[in-house]
């Protein structure tokens, strides 16, 4: 192996070996190789620099253009939505609290304008006065408005599961909300039912006159069949026992209950419910002024478009959430009629006391379902189904129903000889 002090020696022995010319050459080449290295450093300095500088006058005329652009296509837009000179530059202050590159992105984004206009809100909170605040409050609902970002109506919402964008606007009047003072550190609700609710504000009526100041900060509850809405408001105005809050649109949505799902076994009838038929109409009706014939076939269509009902077994009740079993063949999302009875049906074995008393009263069930999924099964579908009709108080006897039939069953259970327990483990 070669050592260090053996290539030390070798490197000696060859530069003793040149000339003193030679040696004179050499470090004359060297120190031309260290000029123009230099010079060559010095040209790539200033290469990179002058690429650099043009990069960024290249990038600043880009910038300038997509800007004139954007504030361009900024104003057409505004001009076609009717927004005023007001109403413009506020619609450009919320583009810019809402954090977009191109302004004009606003008038489609309806999440980042509500981010926007949310922190325009919360900034001013503490600036302005009541008077100012419902100001501004309605000149946001009016640019809303004007942009097609209407939220949905509140009437209109028929599930009890989380909708794609919950917004305080979706309460509707008559509910009871709960509302908890955020920094005053009584952790006690007040209740209090909603009168009014628009785009603007959210007036509701306290059970008890309580005070408020203007601009206080609270915390509002709305318990919606199985969830409940929270938000964080504030006080626009207080009047004895009317107190009319801000809006929020960042609900958060808490599901207060898991459904207990209980194996039943109750008679049902099913049928499809679509929004429109086609029934299909004779020549003769559709020519000349309708005769009394014509409105004889118009019924006959009409009965025709009727719901046809199929029956069913409902194997599963969860809540809101049904598992029935029938021949009826369904799509998922699909509306259907669903017909159902609460009460206990008897068993081959039932008495006649017990016959009649069911006789007496029977509490039946209807209501309309979406299909969420469907089981092909021996003798025809498994299809779970979510009603969407339901208010909290009918939820809720829903859910006493479950209970009801899981302490049944529990009951039942218990009451099973050991025996029979054994001899069903051995067969």
């Amino acid at each position: 192996m070669i050592t260090a002090a053996a290539i030390n020696s070798t490197l000696n022995i060859i530069f003793l070996a040149l000339t003193p010319i030679q040696r004179y050459e050499a470090a004359r080449r060297f120190n031309t190789s260290i000029i123009a290295n230099k010079w060559f450093i010095i040209v790539g300095v200033i290469a990179i620099t002058i690429l650099t500088i043009l990069l960024l006058i290249v990038s600043v005329k880009r910038f300038r253009h997509e800007r004139k652009t954007s504030d361009q296509l900024f104003a057409e837009y505004s001009q076609k939505r009717g927004l005023s000179a007001r109403e413009h530059q506020l619609l450009i202050d919320i583009a810019k609290k809402a954090g977009l590159k191109r302004n004009e992105s606003i008038f489609t984004l309806v999440s980042a304008f509500d981010r926007g206009s949310a922190k325009i809100q919360d900034g001013l909170k503490n600036k302005l006065t009541s008077d100012e605040h419902k100001q501004l409050n309605m000149e946001i609902s009016f640019l809303r408005e004007k942009l097609g970002f209407r939220k949905q109506a509140a009437s209109s919402i028929g599930q009890a599961k989380k909708p794609d964008k919950l917004s305080s606007r979706q309460i509707p009047t008559g509910k009871q909300v709960h509302i908890t003072r955020q920094k005053t550190g009584k952790a006690a609700e007040i209740e209090s039912t909603v009168t009014k609710n628009n785009d603007t504000e959210l007036t509701v009526e306290l059970k008890e006159p309580v005070e408020f100041t203007i601009n206080e900060s609270l915390c509002v509850r709305y318990y919606f069949g199985p969830s409940i809405w929270e938000f964080d408001s504030s006080v626009i105005s207080c009047d004895g026992s009317i107190l009319v809050l801000d809006h929020n649109d960042n609900i958060r949505f808490i599901n207060r209950r898991r459904f207990l799902r209980v194996s039943v076994k109750k008679t049902a009838y099913i049928a499809h419910f679509p929004f429109t038929k086609t029934i299909s109409k004779s020549r003769d009706s559709a020519k000349g002024t309708p005769t009394k014939a014509d409105n004889i076939k118009t019924s006959s269509s009409i009965e025709r478009a009727l719901p046809e009902f199929f029956p069913a077994v409902i194997t599963e009740l969860s809540g809101t959430g049904l598992r029935i079993e029938s021949s009826l063949q369904v799509e998922t999302g699909e509306r259907i009629i669903v017909v159902f009875s609460l009460d206990k049906e008897q068993q081959g074995n039932a008495t006649p006391a017990d016959e009649g008393n069911n006789a007496t009263t029977s509490k039946v069930v209807e209501d309309i379902g979406i299909v969420r999924d469907i089981k092909a099964i021996q003798d025809g579908f498994s299809t779970a189904v979510e009603l969407t009709g339901l208010s909290d108080p009918d939820v809720d006897e829903l859910i006493s129903a479950a209970n009801a039939e899981s302490v049944r069953a529990g009951a039942e259970n218990q009451n099973v000889p050991a025996t029979a327990t054994v001899e069903k483990q051995d067969s």
